[in-house]
């Protein structure tokens, strides 16, 4: 796994922290798609769960999307799903190995759209007009929806060659 990571946050300060723990996250995820070919990542390594790293990466765009860049001030919509998350409907992870690169620029980009936001709502307590909740909240999210897929993406990239590691 790749060590040229974000360290966990050593920070006391609430922003600096939660932001922290952010980079953390997003790195975590990008060192687990590390040194695969397209193919391994589209590998769906859990029968019988859908999921596939390229699948966690385009799920995380949309959540970077949805809870990060809501200070845009505008709802942006989904990428990649059709329907309702509340129904459980996650069509994000159906993708090919052609879906690669456009999928981990996307990822980017939202990662970017959602730093550039951030930067100009420095008030954790600011409320978002699209979902009503705090900067706190929408980053909280945005960690935990990180956090429980890195988790996902730590069994699936053992699956496909062995790699273990945090």
């Amino acid at each position: 796994m790749d060590d040229d990571r974000a360290p966990q946050p050593d920070a006391d300060d609430e922003r600096d922290l939660t932001l922290g723990w952010l980079r953390f996250h997003r790195d975590a995820l990008a060192a687990k798609c590390a040194g695969l070919d397209d193919d391994q990542l589209v590998l769906r390594a859990a029968p019988p769960s859908p999921l596939s790293l390229l699948g966690l990466v385009r799920h995380l765009a949309e959540m970077e999307r949805a809870y990060g860049s809501w200070p845009q001030g505008t709802d942006r919509g989904f990428s990649w799903v059709w329907g309702d998350y509340a129904d459980g409907a996650e069509d994000d992870v159906d993708c090919t190995a052609d879906d690669v690169r456009e999928s981990f620029e996307t990822w980017m980009r939202e990662r970017a759209v959602t730093d550039t936001a951030l930067e100009a709502r420095p008030d954790l307590d600011a409320r978002s007009e699209v979902n009503g909740h705090s900067v706190r909240w929408n980053l909280a999210k945005l960690v935990g929806e990180y956090a429980r897929h890195n988790g996902h993406a730590d069994l699936l990239r053992e699956r496909i060659d062995g790699a273990t590691g945090e």
